[in-house]
């Protein structure tokens, strides 16, 4: 089995390669391609991966190349963890946001409005390779940021293509509640025998349900919630708000809710996340760099991204021994949504087996929460046609429906500013 990892270069890379080996009992590769188009990075976390593997007593290959259609070439499985411009063009992503007075973030506002149109050709362009020279009923998982709308085009320009967006959210979460229960109830549980109920958009989810062997948790986990909330001076939700959904909000709801705090926040800048990533980054990569490091060092954990290598062995897992387990994933719903068009990318539980990706029925989300979903999903269609075609005037409609958007009559200065500040990487604005 040959699995290609398009982005090979990440810091994020030696967490993936560990959960590979770690899977090897049901999960039988040869081969582990790294593909990445920064020769120096490939070299510096690629020697470091081969080492790791090395050290594991060599159970696959693990290859290097800066060759898309070389790496993609008879893969089982591509998993993309990629960033077109890398963290420089994270960094303008904020600042762009920032400069406007607008939410400066790398998935959502103007910056992930920038960072998706960037990325969503490339995404496009390892697809059509798969399809071409992978393997028969090949698998495209896509980690890369933002998942929701680079998934959105996938399943537009890509349908014959098996794709599927992953996030690390919903496992964090499902991750956190089991450890509050453990002790609550004094079990042991299973996180394979673990259900996470959330529905939404990527990075726009609510969570509302949680079972263990199929009984109901959700009494135990949304009261003890709710009560920490009042137990905080400063509490990260509004208790009135929480109590009123009935559910917990996915952390990335706090830019829509709570936009003047974090516009309040963006004020301390420098530095900016992308400022500190840029400086972990660079620490790591010294460290990887060691010849005689073989294990991933303590500080992969500042990194962010926690539970990312589980899910993923987890879903390719799944996939190729048919196992039909549920994971939390990025797909078209397909109509397992009530009240939603069927042709909607969303975020929720899926059965994945060797057949593919299984949306699991779903209650319809109340009208607050659907309300905003309907937003930012026309939101997210319009930058996917805009990223597909160059299409100047998709790209000032997103704008204008986002929430998180300029005034009227302010698009033109932020859109103006966002394609000359990403030129170089938007060749389909600049034709």
């Amino acid at each position: 089995m040959k699995i290609t990892v398009i982005g090979g270069g990440s810091t994020y890379t030696p967490e993936i390669v560990i959960g590979f080996i770690d899977r090897l009992s049901t999960l039988p590769i040869t081969e582990l391609w790294l593909m990445d188009i920064d020769p120096q990075r490939l070299e510096i976390v690629g020697g470091f991966a081969q080492r790791i593997v090395k050290a594991k007593g060599d159970p696959f290959k693990v290859v290097l190349s800066t060759d898309q259609r070389e790496a993609i070439s008879g893969a089982s499985y591509v998993v993309t963890q990629l960033r077109v411009g890398m963290m420089p063009a994270r960094r303008n992503d904020e600042y762009l946001g920032m400069r406007h007075g607008l939410v400066g973030q790398e998935t959502t506002g103007v910056g992930g409005m920038a960072k998706a149109l960037r990325t969503v050709p490339v995404i496009l362009s390892i697809a059509k390779d798969l399809k071409e020279v992978g393997a028969p009923g090949a698998l495209l998982a896509n980690f890369t940021n933002p998942s929701g709308i680079v998934t959105e085009a996938l399943f537009r320009y890509a349908a014959d293509v098996t794709s599927v967006g992953v996030c690390n959210v919903g496992i964090t979460t499902k991750m956190g509640m089991i450890e509050r229960l453990e002790p609550a109830l004094g079990i042991k549980i299973d996180p394979d025998h673990a259900e996470l109920d959330t529905l939404g958009l990527n990075h726009l989810t609510w969570h509302r349900g949680f079972k263990v062997d199929g009984e109901e948790m959700w009494p135990h986990i949304f009261p003890a919630f709710v009560a920490d909330l009042k137990k905080e001076e400063h509490p990260e939700w509004d208790v009135r708000t929480v109590e009123t959904l009935g559910m917990i909000p996915n952390y990335y709801l706090q830019y829509f809710y709570y936009t003047d705090k974090k516009l309040k926040a963006q004020e301390k800048w420098p530095p900016s996340r992308a400022d500190e990533v840029i400086e972990i980054e660079k620490s790591l990569l010294e460290q990887y760099a060691d010849p005689n490091l073989v294990e991933p060092p303590a500080d992969l954990m500042k990194r962010g991204g926690a539970w990312y290598s589980t899910l993923a062995t987890k879903v390719i897992n799944s996939h190729y021994n048919d196992l039909g387990q549920t994971h939390v994933v990025n797909v078209r719903h397909n109509g397992a949504v009530e009240g939603m068009p069927r042709d909607w990318v969303v975020e929720l539980p899926a059965r994945v087996d060797k057949s593919g990706i299984h949306p699991l029925p779903a209650a319809a989300l109340p009208m607050a929460e659907f309300g905003l979903v309907s937003a930012v999903k026309m939101y997210e269609l319009l930058t996917v046609e805009a990223a597909v075609h160059g299409d100047r005037n998709a790209a000032y409609e997103a704008l204008l429906v986002t929430p998180l958007g300029p005034k009227a009559d302010k698009i033109q200065a932020v859109l103006d500013d966002l394609l000359e500040t990403n030129k170089e990487h938007l060749p389909q604005f600049f034709k």
